[in-house]
């Protein structure tokens, strides 16, 4: 692991008993949506990147598919195999990084998903084109991540926000910019989702790894510009709520699998 990926296996490691009851992350309906959203092969193999605690596999588990896991937290990964354990055979977790060549003989997959993923990785371009080469060509890739605002300048202050609060937070993307990783890729019949959540402020702050402290963050979150995708009110009884935007992008390998030469 490089260092940045150590720090994020040792940061998820302590947030994974929050993590995987949290809302937004734990929804059943929205983990229904999200498979149903992602339109992918019935009864296929798909490679869960960044799997966490499993909540996005056991999603697809129920729906009928073969899951591979990978996860850079240790802690994550045994949550996860313990969570689809019923299922056996259909499933296998591993503390990989989607990078590492082991997971080549695992493949082809019919399918990759990621959900959350994408604003932690340091080379979002080289996520997605690993991803599209483990695809068998036909294949599909989805990726599920909240967006910023296309503004600059809101969405600075948005990533000041976001890495206040999670020191190993990178970088939100727009949803055109999700859609230019695909199209980079050459990925065909790209379609882009949006959709509303709703975060507590404590809530989210609590099982972050911060470097500042909870009402500086509450502070800059309140007085700055309005973001597209991260807009904070103040309820009458005090509680602070984020709205967000979160994207579904879904795109193909074409069938001649030439989109990891583009």
């Amino acid at each position: 692991m490089n260092d940045h990926d150590r720090d994020l296996a040792a940061a998820f490691d302590s947030q994974a008993a929050q993590f995987e009851i949290a809302p937004v992350q734990s929804d059943p309906v929205g983990l229904e949506r999200l498979v149903s959203q992602s339109d992918l092969p019935a009864g296929g193999l798909v490679l869960d990147a960044g799997c966490g605690p499993g909540l996005v596999s056991a999603a697809l588990l129920a729906a009928g598919f073969r899951v591979v896991g990978v996860d850079l937290s240790r802690e994550m990964v045994e949550r996860a195999r313990n969570r689809c354990a019923p299922v056996g055979a259909r499933a296998s977790f591993l503390q990989l990084s989607v990078f590492d060549r082991r997971l080549d003989p695992l493949g082809p997959f019919d399918a990759a998903l990621s959900r959350y993923v994408l604003h932690h990785v340091v080379d979002p371009t080289a996520f997605v084109a690993r991803q599209v080469e483990l695809l068998r060509p036909g294949g599909v890739l989805v990726v599920s991540d909240h967006l910023t605002d296309p503004h600059p300048e809101r969405a600075r202050h948005h990533e000041v926000i976001e890495r206040a609060r999670d020191h190993t937070h990178t970088r939100s993307l727009t949803g055109g910019e999700i859609v230019d990783l695909f199209a980079g890729a050459g990925l065909v019949e790209i379609r882009l989702t949006e959709e509303t959540y709703a975060l507590d402020f404590d809530e989210w702050f609590d099982r972050g790894s911060p470097i500042d402290l909870k009402e500086n963050v509450r502070a800059a979150l309140l007085s700055g510009p309005r973001i597209r995708g991260f807009t904070a009110t103040v309820s009458p009884d005090g509680t602070t709520r984020i709205e967000g935007i979160r994207a579904v992008v879904r795109g193909l390998k074409p069938a001649d699998g030439r989109a990891h030469d583009r």
